[in-house]
Order: C-alpha cells, then sequence, then structure tokens
C-alpha cells in the first residue's frame, strides 16, 4: 500500500489538521527527506498553502489546532506545534501551547525548522540572486560542482527540485541531484 493511501486510511480521508475532507494531499513534514507514514500527514489544500506561505495565515482556520495537538500520530502533534508557535502573537495559541505534550525526541524535530524563534533569530537562506529559498522550493545549479566523496560532478543547469534547509547554517541547503543526496553551497543555485 502506497504512503497516501496509508495516510487515507489512517486519517479516514479527511486532513490530518483541519478535518476538512476536500484536495486532500500528502505532506513531508520538514527537514525530512523520504517519505513515509512517520515523516508525513494528510492536509488539505488550504491547509498546505498556508503552511508554505503560499496563502496568508488565516488565525481562525488554524483553531482546529486545539482538536489535532492531541493527535496520536507524531508527525501531526508536530506540525500543530509549529503552526501554533507561527501564530503564537494572536494569543491563544499560546494556551494551546502550555498544555500540549511533546515527547523531548519530537519536540527536537519541532523545533528544526525554527518555528518558535524569533524571527530576528532565524536563519534565512537566500540564493545566488539574494531571493529567500524555502523547503520545498526547485532551484538550479549556476556552476559545475564536483561532488566529495565520488567522482561526480553535478553538471551547470542541472535542478534540484523539493530542497531542505539546513536549520544550524544558512549558507546549506540539501537535495538531489541524479540518484545522490548531497549538500549545496546557496552560492551555487539559482531558484528556479
Amino acid at each position: 500500500m502506497s504512503v497516501f493511501q496509508t495516510l487515507k486510511e489512517r486519517s479516514n480521508n479527511t486532513c490530518e489538521l483541519c478535518g476538512s475532507v476536500q484536495n486532500l494531499e500528502q505532506y513531508t513534514i520538514p527537514p525530512a527527506l523520504n517519505e513515509n507514514v512517520d515523516n508525513d500527514i494528510l492536509v488539505c489544500k488550504v491547509c498546505k498553502n498556508q503552511i508554505n506561505g503560499d496563502e496568508e495565515m488565516n488565525p481562525n482556520h488554524w483553531r482546529c489546532l486545539n482538536d489535532s495537538m492531541w493527535s496520536e500520530h507524531v508527525a501531526v502533534q508536530i506540525m500543530a506545534w509549529r503552526m501554533l508557535q507561527r501564530l503564537k502573537g494572536e494569543g491563544w495559541p499560546k494556551d494551546l501551547l502550555d498544555m500540549m505534550y511533546l515527547s523531548d525526541e519530537a519536540l527536537s524535530l519541532a523545533r528544526a525548522t525554527g518555528e518558535d524563534k524569533d524571527p530576528s533569530e532565524k536563519i534565512i537562506h537566500r540564493d545566488s540572486n539574494g531571493v529567500e529559498l524555502k523547503v520545498g522550493d526547485s532551484v538550479v545549479l549556476i556552476k559545475d560542482l564536483k561532488v566529495k566523496g565520488s567522482s561526480m560532478v553535478a553538471k551547470q543547469g542541472t535542478a534540484v527540485r523539493n530542497i531542505r534547509l539546513d536549520h544550524e547554517n544558512a549558507k546549506y541547503i540539501e537535495g538531489k541531484v541524479g540518484a545522490q543526496h548531497m549538500v549545496i553551497v546557496t552560492d551555487f543555485v539559482k531558484k528556479i
């Protein structure tokens, strides 16, 4: 059974964050690179667009986190925690965060994207042109890059899709070039 089918079965064909039954998609929680039931959740298009920043955050939409934060699935708990962190300026999310419990391992994963940090403390990744990079973006290499530890050379013009960000260093992103997973310096990429 595919990961998507397993998620649909686990969630009873509803968004695991807001409970919507329309436009459901699989979402891999950053910084995970591989899709599996432990790293993925089923979300509606509205939730996904707001998570990715493609739409403006609607605080009232996220009142559903009052229920989803109690999910038995750690990936759902992590996303609920991250969204509550983003919205804590609204007031009501602070109360939910105070009630919420995450294991030490889950809390460590939840903090991996820096949602709990003040905007002035967050690490911002920028490409060679100064454009901000986000998880899931696609970039193109602007220079031939020799891959350390192998004889492979990643050619200029190669697209790297669905990137991940290193949340400790603003200069590093991760992605796959062909079958090779690699760390790339942001000075050598341009956002597509």
